[in-house]
């Protein structure tokens, strides 16, 4: 399997450096001290934002350093922002709302992803081409569009430089980074310049965990070799995309935040939460949404339609031994409670299933994606009507076919996790490169 275009996953050699960066020409890195607009034609290198803070210290985001130095990096350029209900001030103000409303930023067009800019589509919707009512602005999609259809966009668009600001989840098969990806590319093709303005990891960035995507199974969730769960931030994704990915780099600026560090589950940010999607709710959802959303690929239920989506898993059939099975486990961290639903929409709509209820205990010591390996195993032990979806999506989802031919092979949860450890630890390797907090 080639890792990287460039080849640097497949040096195995390499020394890993955890607060620097190697940056694509046109890229810059603003730091904790100061924000300046510094695109150049070298490789300027990378200074590390302050992430050594006491614990529950303010965190400010990307957005609010913007801000506070009077939006001085979009001095004199047309500005469009790639963005959905997430990207808020402190006091849940729009950031939209805001720059519309400031006469030092010229903001020309808003770019929606998945679910629209204000967030009114489900899953695998949009909201359309049309004119925000709140600010006059026009509303491109950019939901199923890439390459040079998405640079026509933002051509059309008649915006010099493209912002992203959207809180992200942690999993790789959370299309919003692949949102930033493509419009990365898609803007380095119509000659515009890339801002990213950064947000925590909710579910802290202190590893990455998980298969490796093949290439050859690339698709919107999943379009570059990137763990399952991978521990990063959106700004130090678009280092990573820039260095590795791209087919050429964009002229990139990044916005750090202040006051984070890898260690920080959301709650200790002190910053609202926005539910990124419909079925991302609360913080906890995503604690375990990178290894439950595998269920996505199943003909049982991953709780959507339900208060606890990715947390409540069932079908038909299922009872109390599957809670049982995977209590039996020991897995550190987690409980699994049996449980019973009734979804509102999505697999089962109307209909009472039996399944289990996730309930993590030690969020420190949990590991969404080993648990969800173990929860297939576990479903397909003792349920006779487990099966994988027809589409095969669970290949899309892990990268490839080996978990779900292992799984029907009868192997074990920890077979299944040894197996991808080599390409794991060789993505850690360049992963460390594009750290930019402690």
């Amino acid at each position: 399997m080639r890792l990287s275009r460039r080849g640097l996953l497949t040096a195995t050699t390499a020394t890993a450096v955890s607060v620097s960066a190697p940056k694509a020409s046109g890229t810059s890195v603003t730091s904790a001290t100061s924000v300046t607009s510094a695109t150049s034609s070298g490789t300027p290198s990378v200074t590390p934002a302050d992430s050594g803070a006491k614990r529950g210290r303010r965190v400010r985001t990307g957005f609010e350093r913007l801000a506070a130095d009077g939006y001085a990096l979009l001095d004199g350029r047309r500005v469009g922002v790639v963005t959905n209900p997430t990207g808020v001030t402190r006091d849940l103000r729009h950031i939209v709302d805001v720059m519309h409303a400031d006469p030092r930023v010229n903001l020309g067009a808003v770019f929606g992803p998945e679910h629209g800019f204000r967030g009114t589509a489900q899953a695998g919707g949009s909201e359309g081409r049309y004119d925000d009512p709140a600010t006059g602005l026009p509303v491109y999609d950019t939901y199923g569009k890439s390459g040079q259809a998405l640079a026509d966009v933002f051509t059309a668009s008649g915006v010099d430089t493209v912002v992203f600001d959207i809180q992200d989840v942690g999993a790789r098969f959370y299309t919003y980074i692949w949102t930033l990806y493509d419009c990365m590319e898609a803007a380095r093709l119509a000659g515009r310049r890339f801002v990213v303005l950064d947000r925590p990891n909710p579910v802290t960035g202190r590893s990455a965990r998980g298969p490796v995507l093949h290439t050859e199974f690339a698709s919107f969730v999943g379009r570059q070799p990137v763990s399952q769960a991978h521990g990063m931030t959106v700004a130090e994704l678009a280092l990573l995309f820039n260095g590795e990915f791209l087919s050429a780099p964009v002229p990139l600026d990044t916005v750090l935040m202040t006051g984070w560090r890898r260690s920080d589950f959301h709650d200790v940010s002190g910053l609202p939460w926005v539910p990124p999607s419909p079925n991302m709710p609360t913080p906890d959802t995503a604690l375990v949404y990178s290894g439950t959303c595998l269920f996505e690929g199943t003909s049982l239920s991953e709780g959507r339609g339900t208060t606890r989506p990715f947390e409540m898993l069932g079908a038909e059939g299922v009872d109390g031994r599957w809670a049982a099975e995977a209590e039996r486990l020991r897995l550190p961290g987690v409980h699994f409670r049996e449980a019973y639903f009734t979804p509102t929409f999505s697999k089962f709509q109307g209909r009472t299933v039996g399944g289990v209820q996730i309930h993590v205990h030690d969020r420190a010591a949990y590991d969404p994606v080993r648990t969800g390996i173990a929860l297939l195993v576990t479903a397909r032990k003792v349920w006779s009507g487990f099966a994988w979806r027809p589409d095969a999506w669970i290949d899309r989802l892990t990268g490839s076919a080996r978990v779900r031919t292992m799984i029907d092979a009868g192997a074990g949860a920890d077979e299944v996790v040894a197996a991808w450890q080599d390409e794991l630890h060789a993505f850690r390797r360049v992963r460390e490169r594009y750290l930019v907090y402690a």
